[in-house]
């Protein structure tokens, strides 16, 4: 026999052999806000269950609008976001078939620290009504975020919005806009673990008073498997089950930056 043919005939033979490799790594897609990711809280989660389950995890993050426009088309099999009205719509229009509440962190209306507009101590809705009439800078995330459906909310609870030079869309991340609205000594409001990450690396501080309205809970979504048949449901309802369990709720509770919290588990049995 040549040695050619020899060759060839080793090389189907190695080809046939191929069936006896394990298939390749499962995939499943999660959409999930930005606020998630630049904490580094998936960083954390997110490689222990691709472990136990032996999947891959594709994570895109973007606003929670965003997000969930991926689970309409079917483009992902969870979205984790925090915006309920828009979860619940979600839920009602037969996109998702079921949802969980995860964690909770709060809003943080962010500014100078000479603070020009005066708006230390007061309410979110009253500080912003004070800086647009002012005309100090401000930059939104314009993005359809959770972060941005939650000023929209705040600036009607004040009694509307009202356009002015200085205000600013960036339609970007929530990172991003806060190195933006440093750079520009400007006003913005930014989930507070995000900001816990960014804060070495900007002068802003927190302004406005707490109050009920700038608490910021996050929910995990299936994407319904009947409307999106690819949706792989198993791993869909494994992921929820892992946000949602004991260990992993133990696990954001414990997850802090400078010794404190960045967000607050929100089932029954380790919620505070």
């Amino acid at each position: 026999m040549s040695t050619k043919l020899t060759i060839c005939l080793s090389i189907i033979s190695f080809l046939l052999g191929c069936s006896d490799i394990p298939s390749q790594t499962k995939v499943l897609r999660l959409a999930t806000t930005t606020s998630t990711r630049d904490s580094g809280l998936l960083d954390l989660l997110i490689p222990v269950f691709e472990q136990q389950q032996n999947v891959r995890v594709d994570v895109v993050a973007a606003g929670t609008g965003k997000a969930l426009k991926l689970g309409e088309a079917g483009d992902v099999d969870v979205v984790l976001v925090h915006a309920r009205a828009a979860e619940d719509a979600f839920i009602a229009a037969g996109f998702g078939c079921r949802r969980e509440d995860v964690m909770v962190n709060q809003f943080e209306l962010l500014g100078p620290p000479d603070d020009p507009a005066k708006i230390h101590g007061l309410s979110a809705s009253e500080a912003l009504q004070r800086i647009a009439a002012g005309g100090f800078r401000f930059v939104s995330r314009g993005d359809d975020s959770g972060t941005h459906k939650r000023e929209l909310a705040l600036w009607t609870t004040g009694g509307g919005w009202h356009d002015w030079d200085q205000y600013v869309e960036t339609g970007q991340g929530m990172g991003a806009t806060l190195i933006i609205a440093d750079q520009m000594l400007a006003y913005v409001l930014a989930d507070r673990g995000t900001y816990l990450c960014f804060s070495p690396k900007i002068d802003l501080i927190p302004l406005a008073a707490q109050s009920p309205d700038l608490k910021n809970p996050y929910g995990i979504i299936v994407v319904s498997a009947e409307n999106q048949p690819a949706t792989r449901a198993e791993l869909a309802h494994a992921l929820v089950d892992f946000f949602i369990s004991p260990q992993v709720q133990t696990k954001i509770a414990n997850f802090k930056l400078k010794g404190e919290s960045l967000f607050f588990p929100l089932q029954p049995t380790l919620r505070k």
